[in-house]
């Protein structure tokens, strides 16, 4: 998977380049937003679990982004972000072994998960 770079803009104010998020994705890209919430007492096991996920993950056909982020007012509540090329990679992705493994094993860490696909509009 190649990685794309990031465009470079022109401030108007100071002339200095930035990268802010000024690239469009692919039409048929799907950014999926998931938060997880640990059971009691599952918090590092649960964070264990998702930051073995990230490595096998971001190297997928078809990931052009995959990042955890852990809520710093809620420990154990975490939220992957997750970009793929289109719905069928993210499909593939959930039978990948990793996938599996994470899929076999999450049911006894978490507490809450909630899931949703975006688009990108502008």
């Amino acid at each position: 998977m190649a990685k794309r770079k990031a465009k470079k803009v022109i401030t108007r104010a100071a002339g200095k380049r930035s990268t802010r998020g000024t690239s469009k994705l692919p039409k048929e890209a799907v950014t999926l937003v998931v938060i997880l919430r640990a059971k009691e007492g599952q918090d590092a096991l649960l964070e264990a679990e998702l930051r073995a996920l990230t490595g096998p993950t971001r190297r997928e056909d078809g990931c052009l982004t995959y990042n955890l982020h852990g809520n710093t007012e809620e420990p154990g509540t975490f939220l992957l972000h997750e970009v793929w090329a289109n719905r069928e990679h993210h499909r593939l992705h959930t039978k990948t072994p990793h996938f599996l493994r994470w899929d076999a094993r999450k049911d006894a860490l978490l507490g809450a998960r909630e899931v949703t696909f975006w688009t990108q509009l502008a």
